[in-house]
């Protein structure tokens, strides 16, 4: 079949074509009657608008775009962007906002999604996740003019809209509390170096050294996967002078550190502290819980849905909000290095 006209709709209304644009758009000039059956027929006819005429009539799509490329199985075990995902969905709904996810293979896919899109006018604006060192994706946002938010921070994203917690300073406090312990040999399972959040942790860490006393400190590049998490894992700790603690990027890569520590006969805490940088309910079904920088990642998640309707409402408003900082959790998972404890 045909996709249905305006045309169409007027025809089996018996109304001017100009009196559904009226009822279809929400404009005044047609009574109520009127509007009213024409919005049944279009229904009926199952009617849906055209993402170009709308682009041009200037209506919105009501919808967010949200382009992550990332491996489709690593995104699929972490709590992190669940959570994220969940508390986004939820502020968007609540002005009946849908949120269009797409998964790609890298950033060069990513950006030729965001032309496609905002050419077509299938969203209102994009959020950005994964911010990276000279990040070419700000430029390409810039360029086509759509409202966006970018998700971390502080700086990097041009004049774009950003909503961030201080990596630098949840890794310090991690660091500070290890050193109270007594921990001079620390090790960081970071993430990918590419990442703006990587950098500042790995900088953090680099920055302590000094300050803190600390006799080495090493970070460890990965995918966040649970396979490079462990594998980071047992290299450390084939060392001939391992780490006594190490920080993990990610829950699911310190999950997989404490199954390493066991299988090389580690213990932890005795011999090993384990912190991870993100909390969800793995970090607390371990054995032995994991000590973890927490956050309600969904009223983190939330918040970004509110900047990013607000952007959408005036276009031109630049936000740059700065959200709280993960505080530490203290669990079962850390203790002061086998030498000093007891």
């Amino acid at each position: 079949m045909n996709r249905p006209t305006i045309a169409d709709i007027a025809e089996r209304a018996g109304v001017s074509k100009g009196a559904v644009s009226f009822a279809l758009n929400g404009r005044p000039g047609v009574a109520e009657a009127t509007r009213a059956r024409i919005l049944q027929v279009a229904k009926e006819m199952n009617w849906r608008p055209h993402s170009a005429a709308r682009a041009l009539g200037g209506a919105r799509a009501e919808a967010v775009g949200l382009v992550i490329a990332r491996p489709a199985s690593t995104l699929g075990v972490e709590p992190f962007f669940a959570q994220l995902l969940s508390g986004l969905q939820a502020g968007l709904s609540a002005r009946s906002v849908a949120l269009h996810l797409l998964i790609v293979e890298n950033a060069e896919a990513e950006m030729e999604v965001y032309r496609e899109w905002a050419s077509a006018h299938r969203v209102d604006g994009f959020v950005m996740v994964d911010l990276k060192v000279r990040d070419p994706r700000i430029e390409v946002l810039e360029e086509l003019g759509v409202p966006a938010v970018v998700l971390g921070g502080p700086g990097g994203h041009g004049g774009l809209s950003s909503v961030w917690a201080d990596d630098r300073e949840a890794m310090l406090s991690v660091l500070e509390y290890l050193a109270a312990l007594g921990h001079r040999r620390v090790a960081h399972v970071a993430g990918l170096p590419g990442f703006r959040h990587t950098r500042r942790r790995v900088r953090a860490l680099r920055d302590s050294v000094l300050r803190l006393g600390l006799e080495d400190a090493v970070s460890v590049p990965t995918d966040f996967s649970d396979s490079e998490g462990a594998a980071a894992t047992r290299t450390l700790l084939s060392r001939p002078r391992r780490p006594t603690a190490i920080v993990y990027d990610s829950d699911v890569m310190a999950l997989a550190g404490l199954g390493v520590a066991g299988e090389m006969g580690v213990r932890v805490p005795d011999e090993l502290s384990i912190v991870a940088f993100d909390d969800s309910v793995l970090t607390r079904i371990a054995h032995p819980a994991i000590t973890a920088l927490s956050r309600d990642t969904f009223v983190f998640g939330r918040r970004l849905a509110e900047v990013m309707l607000e952007v959408i409402d005036e276009p031109g408003l630049h936000r740059d909000v700065r959200t709280a900082t993960p505080r530490l959790t203290v669990r079962e998972s850390t203790a002061p290095p086998g030498d000093l404890a007891g």
